[in-house]
């Protein structure tokens, strides 16, 4: 900043000092003064002189002022980064709720803070979902291995013997850490899967009827009525179809786990208000708390942890259908009027691209 000022100081001198004087002799020439060369030139030396010590009075004074406004926002620079500097640093060791203030000194540097606080609250959550995961885990895996435990050192004291039953109980324990270890695989493959999408033009009629027809049998089976309703002429869907139909298998697994005998689930798709292509898994089932419903997509959440887990639900399967369904640029969202009034789950996806 200093160059610059002293540059532009020097460029001020020369130029006013090549310009000056000539503009002065022509106006002393067309005042008509030039028949008295000695007045002529006696007031271009008072001209030059004049000029000199105003000009170099005036570049002293404004060199004063660009340096003390430089050296000011110098300072409100440096003090910026540092506080970003130091932030980071935080960071580093550990602390990732530092954020820093928007120092206003541009739209750049505003966007660096906001950029900066960003990738903070980015990796804040990060690091929350990484200790939920493993609490969870933990939690998930302790009871089944608790249960080994037991009986294993039951049958080294003698307590216990190899029944037909005790290798049930072992069987399944081991059968429940195998799908919690594949649930956990899926729903990491799930959220990866907006690299590994292969997407084609299909229409939500074929989606929804093959998955209408690969759980027919399972819901006859339950005693559970499953019916199709497709509104016509629905735009096709750019989706990777194999996705696409684990997220309607889930949903339907999930409708069928929550929906006595007797009860009914409604397989659908319409155009929605915004143009969207809503499909839609509605059940008459156990329904689901208001206050749960925000949560429903959390890995291993359940909303009725004993019952979900005697059925056989690990918390897992709707979690991959909120990161497949993200993953094609859709949404998804769980909608109930509250216990026993059923529940619905809506997904939400942009038509193909004409």
């Amino acid at each position: 900043m200093t160059l610059v000022v002293l540059a532009g100081g020097v460029t001020a001198w020369i130029v006013a000092g090549a310009v000056g004087p000539v503009v002065f002799h022509r106006h002393m020439v067309e005042a008509g003064v030039e028949a008295e060369p000695m007045a002529v030139l006696h007031a271009e030396e008072a001209f030059q002189s004049a000029s000199a010590l105003a000009l170099a009075i005036a570049l002293a004074a404004s060199v004063v002022a660009s340096l003390a406004v430089s050296v000011f926002l110098t300072r409100r620079i440096a003090a910026s980064l540092g506080t970003l500097s130091a932030a980071a640093t935080r960071i580093a060791a550990g602390h990732l709720d530092s954020r820093v203030a928007r120092p206003s000194l541009g739209v750049e540097f505003d966007q660096l803070a906001d950029a900066f606080n960003d990738m903070a609250r980015q990796l804040e959550d990060s690091d929350a979902l990484r200790k939920r995961l493993l609490a969870d885990v933990a939690h998930e895996v302790r009871t089944p291995v608790a249960v080994i435990g037991a009986y294993l050192e039951g049958i080294e004291d003698g307590v216990a013997t190899m029944t037909p039953q005790t290798v049930r109980v072992l069987r399944d324990q081991g059968a429940r850490l195998a799908r919690l270890a594949a649930d956990l695989a899926a729903v990491t493959k799930a959220e990866q899967g907006a690299r590994n999408l292969v997407l084609a033009p299909t229409s939500a009629g074929a989606l929804l009827t093959t998955a209408f027809d690969a759980a027919r049998s399972r819901y006859a089976t339950a005693g559970v009525e499953l019916t199709l309703d497709v509104q016509p002429g629905l735009p096709p869907l750019a989706v990777d179809a194999d996705r696409m139909s684990q997220v309607l298998g889930n949903l339907l697994d999930n409708a069928l786990r929550h929906t006595p005998r007797g009860g009914s689930v409604c397989l659908g798709a319409h155009l929605t208000e915004t143009g969207l292509v809503r499909l839609t898994v509605a059940d008459t089932g156990e329904g689901i708390d208001p206050s749960q419903l925000s949560l429903v997509f959390e890995r291993f959440y359940r909303v009725d942890t004993a019952r979900d887990r005697d059925r056989g639900g690990s918390g897992i399967g709707l979690a991959i259908v909120r990161a497949i369904v993200v993953a094609h640029g859709g949404t998804v969202a769980a909608h109930s009027a509250g216990l026993g009034h059923g529940s619905s789950f809506d997904i939400d996806l942009p038509p193909a691209a004409s």
